[in-house]
């Protein structure tokens, strides 16, 4: 795709091609992109010149780090784009209508959430997309159903001890009414007695 094409798909997934603030995560972009090798030698990110011929980030991160390949970038090159090499993570210019891969950076959703997104031309990767929806669809359905079980399991055997609990509660009543009607019999029976005794004298 060309630059033009990857901002609006960066942007259509809730992202922006990516700004690299550091080594560390040029390096981590560099084992990634690697990956993609064989689709395309490099990858568009986020540089841009200003009006002014000022270098920025599209995402408006300060241009602190840059790794620029020897001789790049070059003055007359003003209305060219920034592509990572794949292989070797320098950045060099390219004409915007260079047809590369691209990465997007997606912004921080909580503290342990940090998205980097690889795409490559979307037209040849269409139905390796299909699969991969179909093979997610599958995993979620799977982890649903496993979910589902699991909370009708833990309420059955909740069920089960509760009714285990009840029938050992309603045995103990029952063994002390036994045990009640027992010693109420016995007290008659004293009282019969009693009553016996004080007849006879």
């Amino acid at each position: 795709m060309s630059w033009a094409q990857s901002v609006t798909q960066c942007i259509q997934s809730g992202g922006m091609l990516t700004s690299v603030e550091d080594l560390a995560e040029s390096n981590f972009l560099v084992e990634h992109a690697d990956l993609y090798t064989s689709k395309t030698s490099g990858f568009w990110i986020g540089i841009y010149r200003n009006v002014n011929g000022h270098l920025l980030w599209q995402d408006n991160s300060p241009l602190d780090f840059v790794n620029w390949g020897e001789g790049q970038p070059s003055e007359d090159q003003l209305a060219y784009c920034v592509e990572l090499s794949a292989s070797t993570g320098y950045w060099s210019i390219l004409p915007c209508s260079s047809q590369k891969g691209f990465i997007c950076k997606k912004p921080k959703i909580n503290p342990f959430l940090f998205t980097l997104y690889l795409f490559t031309d979307a037209k040849k990767d269409k139905a390796k997309s299909h699969l991969n929806m179909w093979i997610l669809l599958t995993l979620v359905l799977i982890i649903l159903l496993g979910i589902g079980f699991m909370i009708y399991f833990s309420f059955k055997i909740k069920m089960q001890s509760e009714t285990g609990r009840e029938a050992r509660w309603c045995s103990r009543q029952l063994e002390y009414s036994h045990a009640q009607t027992g010693m109420d019999n016995e007290g008659d029976s004293t009282n019969d007695k009693e009553k016996n005794e004080h007849s006879v004298v």
